[in-house]
């Protein structure tokens, strides 16, 4: 295997040619093109193929195992343009210096999620957003859902600060499909709003997000769209040297402390270690008007990979553990009196095979293999089981991708086995379950350039067994009952030149009933509801549309979309006005009919060399179309405006986050009045001992404004959080 140098991605200078030192690498110089600086902290992505350095403090940086033929190479630091490079490989080539030119506009980044191949962002065949690298951990919270909650499109319900849950496109719970490397979570947060996702965004290389029903490499539940969080857990090439990042961060609105540190090294010239650890802790929440009792949280996570990498691919596995301690707070209309603590742990492990010297027909072929144990329990004072959710899931996935073949410029084939087990104790008296689903997909895509053309078939077959049947239980006959539905989308994209690009996509998505909504029974204490499920419900099917712009140039970027989702049989707890035996409102699982249409944008604008900015806003609307009733829990109108200073060295940000009143209310629902909250931060990078160090300093609504989101279930009692400052320190290594 020969090596791979670079060619000079930006003008300047002549430069010497080297001749590389390691064949079978990568290796390269980043610098500063309008200074020749070294950058250290610099993103080096081969693309396509999942790999990744870092550049050192002399700006050198090594990519391994590189095979020959043509790669793509793609150079990425915050406060510069983004480089990519293409590079045919045959035989020995020259190492040339990588100069970035500076730059405020940031690209976005690149997606795997929901796509045949690894491509940056504004390839996409649908609205994606990606949150990476520095921006990642300015933005860094708790929760997955806190931390993504000023994209496009996107919303955060909660009942307290540790549950909040994403919404996308006004659909949240089990509409959501949340991942880890690609991988369901597993846990039980579509279960209710006081679920907090046993996922921690600390240790996240990055956050993909694909906007609407049309991610069919990962099946049901995913009418809304697609949260995959990344870290590469199995690595997929070995490192040159120790490679790896640590962040420390604390907040003053819940004295929260916290920290994560990850790494990645090489044990010889064929295997590769990552390791990782995170943890969090807070007390109780301030408010402008007072402290949101019982919201304190403990929560710590730690995990560990390895691969064996040969010419032909790669072998390896992974192992996480996540404990949480959170509370949910009382005192509010459907809320417990007194508050509950929720326990939650998980462990889940994985195994990875990857053929990419061809087999057959076939380019590259991926076999994955999960496991997931899942258990949570609701306490009540002073120290009674309420409630316990426990759950296994066993999962297998191929898929098989091949290139050029026929008219198809690139596509897959896939399958996908998995076994779940369900299990409930304490005071709700759903039956234990097993759920067990088949699945087979193919994606197809067609280059017409400049037209792009993506289509995908699936199909899904779903059993669910009771342990124990009733024919004659008061909400329904409790009995196995078998889902199947087909899937499909096509998407089309269509590159109008002068930096415009055009795109379509409509999809067919389905869901399962859950478990809890087809035969729940029995009180969910934390969520102080008595629910009642529905045995004879049928599938959700969402016919999505999706129609976008996307514009980018040197100094402007940005993208427009307008979507419509019509679901079938939407499921929804509805509250009967009824008391339960034991004192807690009933809330009877039903089906209707739903429409929700919207439009979502964002844009980004270089007013200055140095000076950006920024805006995005999303409105939907959501309506029960039997009864022409407004959905409930749909976000208001809502957007961001920022303006942002950004030198390579430093940075200070103004932001204005607002939102309309919400008065198209659904059942039992109240009016939120609309509001307008100032946030500001300020940062530096500093290569300090050869290494990126990162120091951000944030204030979070700044003048300490009382105002209330509309999905929080504590609104009533209590405004969102009030006037908080935040420290984040980050090494890159």
């Amino acid at each position: 295997m020969a090596a791979l140098g670079f060619l000079a991605v930006a003008a300047g200078s002549p430069l010497t040619a080297q001749v590389p030192e390691h064949p079978g690498e990568i290796e390269g110089v980043v610098r500063d093109a309008e200074t020749g600086a070294p950058l250290a902290g610099a993103t080096i992505s081969l693309v396509g193929q999942r790999r990744a350095a870092i550049t050192h403090g002399d700006g050198s940086f090594h990519l391994t195992n590189v095979r020959d033929g043509s790669h793509t190479i793609r150079v990425e630091r915050l406060g510069y343009a983004t480089a990519t490079v293409v590079v045919d490989v045959e035989g020995e080539t020259e190492i040339r210096i990588v100069e970035l030119q500076p730059s405020a506009l940031d690209i976005g980044g690149l997606v795997v999620t929901g796509s045949l191949t690894e491509r940056s962002a504004d390839e996409a065949l649908r609205p994606v957003n990606v949150v990476r690298g520095e921006e990642l951990q300015r933005r860094l919270q708790g929760t997955v859902a806190a931390t993504l909650k000023a994209e496009p499109g996107l919303a955060s319900t909660s009942m307290g600060p540790a549950t909040a849950q994403p919404v996308i496109r006004g659909l949240s719970g089990d509409r959501v499909l949340m991942l880890e490397d690609g991988a369901r979570v597993g846990d039980v947060s579509n279960g209710g709003q006081d679920h907090a996702t046993a996922l921690d965004p600390a240790s996240a290389r990055r956050i993909e997000v694909v906007r609407g029903p049309a991610a069919l490499l990962y099946g049901s539940s995913a009418l809304g769209g697609v949260i995959n969080v990344i870290r590469d857990e199995i690595p997929a090439a070995v490192p040159h040297h120790l490679t790896g990042s640590a962040t420390l961060q604390s907040q003053t609105v819940n004295d929260a402390f916290g920290g994560s540190v990850s790494s990645q090294l090489p044990l010889g010239e064929r295997l590769a270690l990552r390791m990782e650890a995170t943890g969090r802790t807070t007390s109780d929440m301030a408010t402008p008007v007072g402290i949101l009792e019982n919201t304190q949280l403990d929560t710590w996570s730690a995990g560990a990979g390895a691969s064996y990498i040969e010419d032909w691919g790669h072998v390896g596995g992974a192992v996480r553990h996540f404990r949480n301690d959170y509370g949910i707070p009382g005192g509010f209309v459907g809320g417990h009196e007194d508050g509950v603590r929720i326990q939650m742990e998980r462990t889940s492990s994985k195994v990875r095979g990857l053929v990419e010297d061809g087999l057959g027909p076939f380019s590259t072929v991926q076999v994955d293999g999960t496991y997931t144990w899942y258990r949570h329990k609701e306490i009540e004072p002073p120290n009674i089981l309420g409630t316990l959710f426990q759950r296994e899931v066993v999962s297998g996935d191929v898929l098989a991708r091949h290139e050029s073949w026929g008219p198809f410029a690139s596509g897959a084939v896939g399958a996908r086995a998995s076994w779940e087990d369900f299990q409930y104790g304490g005071a709700l008296f759903t039956p234990d379950s097993r759920r067990v689903t088949l699945a087979a997909y193919l994606m197809e895509e067609i280059d017409l350039d400049p037209l792009r053309i993506e289509a995908a078939l699936r199909y899904d077959r779903v059993r669910v067994t009771p342990e124990a049947s009733d024919p004659t239980a008061d909400i329904g006959p409790i009995a196995a009952r078998t889902f199947g539905a087909a899937s499909g989308s096509l998407g089309l994209l269509f590159d109008a030149g002068a930096g415009f690009t055009l795109g379509a996509s409509v999809a067919r998505a389905f869901r399962t009933p859950d478990i809890g909504e087809l035969y729940s029974q029995g009180p969910h204490l934390a969520a102080y509801a008595y629910e009642v499920g529905n045995p004879l419900l049928g599938n959700e099917i969402g016919t999505g549309v999706d129609v976008f712009a996307r514009f980018g140039s040197d100094r402007v970027s940005g993208e427009v979309t307008v979507f419509r989702n019509d679901i079938s049989g939407f499921i929804y707890g509805e509250e009967t006005g009824e008391i339960s035996r034991v004192q807690l409102p009933i809330y009877q699982f039903q089906s209707n009919d739903a429409v929700l249409v919207g439009l979502e944008g964002g844009l980004e604008w270089s007013v200055l060399d140095d000076l950006l900015l920024e805006a995005t806003s999303s409105w939907v609307r959501g309506t029960l179309e039997t009864s022409n009733e407004p959905l409930p829990l749909i976000p208001p109108l809502q957007g961001r405006v920022a303006l942002e200073y950004e030198p390579t060295s430093w940075f200070v940000r103004g932001e204005v986050e607002m939102a309309a009143r919400q008065d198209r209310l659904g059942e039992f629902e109240t009016v939120t009045p609309g509001y307008q909250v100032f946030h500001a931060a300020a940062g530096v990078r500093l290569t300090v001992g050869g290494r990126l160090n990162v120091l951000t300093l944030s204030v979070e609504n700044v003048t300490d404004q009382e105002y209330r989101n509309h999905l929080s279930r504590v609104k009533e009692i209590m405004p969102e959080a009030g006037r908080g400052v935040s420290l984040t320190y980050r090494v890159v290594f």
